[in-house]
């Protein structure tokens, strides 16, 4: 069958004017070319290793927010499209909060594990984030808390949380601590 790539962050957030992040590829593929579009503009061929291909966003600004995908092509034939990325720019005027895991770490394979995102503003919705993972995970709101149950080894992985205000004019803040988890 066809390939698929996915995409994602890294690091993964919404990211404040000035500040950088990378939008990533990956593919099961061999030996093509990854081609980036913006919306239906195409922007970059990027050149892959190992079926990964990168493309830096430095010293961002509001022309960088929007949808991405990534195409890949042998020749000028299109194998494999992503799914789309929202990229978001946004000042960052909220305090950074706490990610922390329960029972810790290192869990063994269906455990259960609950995250929490600690802030010291009130009214927020944080969101749990994966690095390699183009979806995020709201937290309930009422606890701050997102519980994984019966984890799997592809839960591992480097996790944060970023909050924002419910409000009109919605403010978020900056991106958490990271937390690796390790699931034996």
């Amino acid at each position: 069958g066809a390939p698929t790539i996915s995409i994602f962050l890294k690091p993964p957030g919404v990211i404040p004017p000035g500040g950088s992040t990378t939008i990533c590829c990956i593919c099961q593929c061999s030996y093509g070319n990854f081609v980036l579009y913006k919306g239906s503009r195409r922007l970059h061929t990027l050149e892959q290793s190992g079926g990964r291909a990168e493309f830096s966003i430095s010293n961002a600004t509001y022309e960088d927010r929007g949808t991405y995908n990534c195409h890949y092509l042998e020749g000028s034939t299109v194998l494999a499209r992503s799914d789309e990325l929202e990229v978001s720019v946004e000042e960052l005027r909220l305090p950074r909060p706490e990610l922390s895991v329960l029972p810790g770490h290192k869990v063994t394979a269906g455990a259960d594990v609950m995250f929490h995102c600690t802030t010291a503003h009130p009214s927020t919705g944080c969101y749990l984030y994966l690095e390699g993972q183009i979806q995020a995970q709201l937290f309930s709101r009422e606890q701050g808390d997102y519980n994984l149950s019966h984890v799997q080894e592809g839960d591992s992985g480097r996790y944060s949380c970023q909050c924002y205000t419910i409000s009109a004019s919605r403010e978020w803040s900056a991106v958490s601590n990271t937390l690796d988890l390790v699931v034996r």
